[in-house]
């Protein structure tokens, strides 16, 4: 039996999880669950509910996340990278009121959300006065990345060559050569080190995220020192990585 509540962490629609608590009787690990589909305002959490589901079944609580996306008021630059910290940071205020163990923390992002999961470690450590982030105030175990847009810059040179509209310039509101510190501050690649165990799984034949993405991630976080492991599946497309039936599943729980 898993209970499921949606919660508010903020005013805005968008500002809000879903909570999944399966019928424990102790302190469960909690997994944050960062949904995909580039950042854009059409796509939403309802995508990961079926792995919220599996895993909540399994003892886990899930907080799968919203958050404001490009197309939305407050959403993109700088509204949707705070949504994600606040989010999490709301967990401190659910484990006043669910048993939740909040040294045990795993963050899982597919696709735009493995984009956020990791650039969620860069601010466990990272607290520029300058930054436009707000302070992530819950620590995180470890961050898995599926099908995840590790670097903004190549992801954006990737939709120049298919002469695409990039959705990181409409995250970012401008390309690379436009707001230069924007990328910097926001794309995984540039914020290695990170001091946070990674796992990053990837399918070879996805056609959204190019697996060459995490295997250049992957080299750049180890001569960094980066505890980090990279799995590459054979024959998996970008969306059976979040399929509870699939093949590519049985990585995802090996990895938690």
């Amino acid at each position: 039996m898993v209970n499921k509540r949606k919660i508010y962490y903020g005013e805005h629609e968008s500002q809000f999880g879903v909570l999944r608590m399966p019928e424990v009787s102790h302190s469960c690990p909690v997994i944050v669950l960062i949904h995909g589909g580039f950042w854009q305002a059409r796509y939403n959490l309802e995508e990961n509910n079926p792995i919220a589901d599996d895993l909540a079944q399994r003892g886990y609580a899930t907080w799968n996340i919203e958050y404001r996306r490009v197309g939305e008021e407050g959403g993109g630059w700088a509204g949707t990278f705070n949504d994600v910290i606040d989010a999490v940071n709301h967990l401190s205020k659910i484990a006043e009121s669910y048993p939740t163990d909040l040294l045990r923390v795993i963050v899982i992002g597919h696709s735009a959300g493995g984009h956020l999961a990791l650039w969620l470690g860069s601010r466990i450590i990272s607290t520029p006065n300058e930054s436009p982030f707000n302070q992530l105030s819950v620590s995180i175990q470890k961050i898995i990345s599926l099908a995840g847009v590790t670097d903004l810059e190549k992801m954006w040179d990737i939709h120049e060559q298919k002469k695409m509209k990039s959705h990181t310039a409409a995250l970012l509101e401008g390309s690379p050569g436009e707001v230069p510190k924007r990328y910097k501050l926001s794309s995984p690649a540039e914020l290695l080190p990170m001091n946070v165990e990674q796992v990053l799984i990837h399918g070879e034949l996805d056609r959204h995220v190019p697996v060459d993405l995490s295997k250049d991630y992957y080299k750049y976080a180890i001569e960094k020192g980066e505890n980090v492991k990279l799995v590459i599946l054979p024959d998996i497309d970008h969306f059976k990585i979040i399929e509870p039936t699939s093949s590519a599943w049985s990585s995802v729980l090996d990895s938690i």
